[in-house]
């Protein structure tokens, strides 16, 4: 049932290339013999979140998970994360004193975008990809942001909120996607806080890290920042990022579903250059 402290799982945030990307590369560890669906604790991280309930609903095989990323993605709706919006998130960390005040800024900048708009279509969409929406027994917490307070809300399913609303929570992009209503509060994409919210595997023995996006300022703490301090207090830490041919195939819009499939492609071609370390990480000798 996942009740242990010894291995934990992170997974980032990145789109729709990173649900690809990130499938690719679970499938590929599994495939080498390493298969992290079994981590104690899984994080999940907008993208990662979605990757993470389908990994720990026990309905899916790593295989399958992989496969299910490999359609054309015609049909499909086309968001864009784009240089202007990546522009209007530095503007608002230049304006902020500290990390909260820039998340709380984020997120008043997603609420008035969002206006009036409708949460129930994009939450239709994310439930439509789950194939559970129930909580799993394995240990998965998912990460989002409070839009008004800033602070980081790490559900699960003792927090009240279903695993839809967890989820959607986690990968409403500010800008691109309105803000979640959960309960009273309404949520943004917990990547503003961090790509990874690694932090949360603190106390676990053995920590992989799946990052499709790796950069970090002194507002957000990088993947690799998170890593190193994990180490520091004692933990096996891996640290997966995506390759210059994996970075080539997500494009200029990671929210591109024609780019899921190479991206995924692309994840499990990489995963061989990793296994050897997954598996010393994973279940090598204590340390």
């Amino acid at each position: 049932m996942g009740g242990g402290r010894d291995t934990a799982l992170v997974l980032g945030g990145g789109g729709l290339t990173g649900v690809g990307w990130e499938s690719g590369i679970l499938c590929g560890l599994a495939r080498a013999g390493v298969d992290l669906s079994r981590a104690d604790l899984v994080v999940g991280t907008s993208a990662g979140s979605l990757v993470g309930a389908q990994l720990t609903s026990g309905l899916l095989t790593p295989e399958e998970l992989y496969e299910s990323q490999l359609g054309d993605g015609s049909g499909e709706a086309v968001a864009r994360f784009g240089a202007g919006l990546v522009a209007r998130y530095a503007l608002a960390m230049a304006r902020s004193r500290d990390a909260t005040a820039y998340r709380r800024r984020v997120g008043a900048m997603a609420l008035a975008a969002a206006g009036g708009a409708d949460e129930s279509e994009r939450r239709e969409v994310l439930a439509a990809r789950l194939v559970s929406h129930e909580w799993p027994e394995r240990r998965l917490v998912v990460t989002a942001v409070d839009a008004l307070s800033g602070e980081l809300a790490a559900f699960d399913r003792e927090s009240g909120a279903g695993l839809v609303d967890a989820v959607s929570a986690s990968c409403a992009v500010p800008g691109v996607w309105p803000p979640v209503t959960v309960g009273q509060r309404r949520f943004i994409d917990g990547g503003i806080r961090s790509a990874t919210n690694a932090d949360l595997a603190a106390g676990y023995a053995r920590v992989v890290i799946i990052a499709p996006m790796t950069l970090g300022s002194g507002l957000v703490p990088s993947p690799a920042a998170q890593a190193a301090r994990l180490r520091a207090a004692g933990a096996r830490v891996l640290l997966i990022t995506p390759s210059p041919a994996a970075r080539k195939t997500f494009g200029r819009n990671v929210l591109d579903p024609a780019r899921r499939a190479p991206a995924a492609r692309a994840g499990l071609a990489q995963a061989a250059e990793h296994a050897a370390e997954a598996a010393a990480v994973w279940s090598g000798p204590a340390a």
